[in-house]
């Protein structure tokens, strides 16, 4: 698992443009037909260091900025990954 900037500095392209690059990933590899390599596109999420918000919902990519319930900037970077099924 890796986050956007970890993604960055190992391609060396800007962060903005993985995070851009992250959906069609995302969509080619739960599309695959490969039956013999099922391949599925993984997000950990971000989490509040403060209080331990996890958002599990949040549809964007991209790290949020603070807690929506404690309002702290601590918070974990989103990490992706993908896995075989």
């Amino acid at each position: 698992m890796l986050s956007a900037r970890e993604i960055s500095g190992e391609v060396r392209i800007k962060e903005k443009d993985v995070l851009e690059h992250l959906p069609h990933i995302a969509r080619t590899v739960s599309g695959s037909r490969d039956k013999d390599e099922k391949m599925r596109f993984i997000v950990e999420p971000s989490r509040c260091l403060g209080c331990g918000f996890v958002f599990k919902k949040r549809e964007r990519l991209k790290t949020p900025s603070r807690c929506p319930v404690c309002k702290s900037e601590e918070i974990t970077e989103t990490r992706f990954g993908i896995t075989e099924e």
